[in-house]
């Protein structure tokens, strides 16, 4: 079904329990859609199905980010990591939910995309978020963060995503067709799977 308005996609959201923190609620307020969309899919900006933006990417389906973000867990305060920042609009909707006193780093593997991201995001006026080219390695190795948010299906767990986690932080990723929730924590990492999704490939 395609909403009018960014209000009437919220509200449907949360009618279908995939939306109910009054923080992610309000990030959906402030970091509107249709500001990430391509021009030629401006009559269904309020789709709940993924869009293309080039590059073979998708801007994720609404209903889909907010579960995500959900299981994200992330607070006020929080360094958060963006794999496959896209168009910009988790990005976008992660600075919100970190505030001024967070971080949200975005990072994304295709050139063209990275530029749109960058232009999309500067419109924002937000200072605690940045978008930039995504190195060799996935992530970004050296640096760890209190939540860990990737927008695209790996084939395999890429283990390597555990190191850049600070302890207590979450990593939410999907592989193949299901959404996984790591938590790492002293005694180790633990997880949870949730089935029944599609996404782009993860590139890296």
């Amino acid at each position: 079904m395609i909403y009018e308005t960014n209000r009437e996609l919220i509200d449907s959201m949360k009618k279908s329990g995939v939306l109910h923190s009054a923080e992610i609620a309000k990030a959906f307020e402030e970091i509107d859609r249709k500001y990430f969309i391509p021009d030629e899919y401006s009559e269904h900006i309020y789709l709940d199905r993924p869009l293309p933006i080039g590059g073979g990417q998708t801007i994720s389906q609404p209903s889909t980010v907010a579960f995500m973000l959900e299981l994200l867990e992330v607070k006020k305060g929080d360094r958060v990591l963006d794999i496959g920042s896209g168009s910009g609009w988790t990005t976008g909707l992660l600075g919100s939910l970190v505030g001024e006193s967070g971080r949200v780093e975005g990072i994304e593997r295709v050139d063209r995309l990275v530029e749109i991201g960058k232009n999309n995001i500067a419109k924002l006026n937000m200072p605690n978020i940045g978008i930039e080219k995504a190195a060799d390695k996935l992530g970004k190795p050296g640096f760890t963060f209190d939540a860990i948010l990737v927008s695209a299906a790996a084939e395999e767990l890429p283990k390597e995503l555990f190191d850049q986690l600070n302890m207590g932080a979450n990593l939410v990723i999907p592989i193949r067709s299901s959404i996984f929730k790591f938590k790492k924590t002293e005694q180790g990492i633990e997880s949870k799977e949730y089935a029944g999704f599609a996404f782009v490939p993860l590139i890296y």
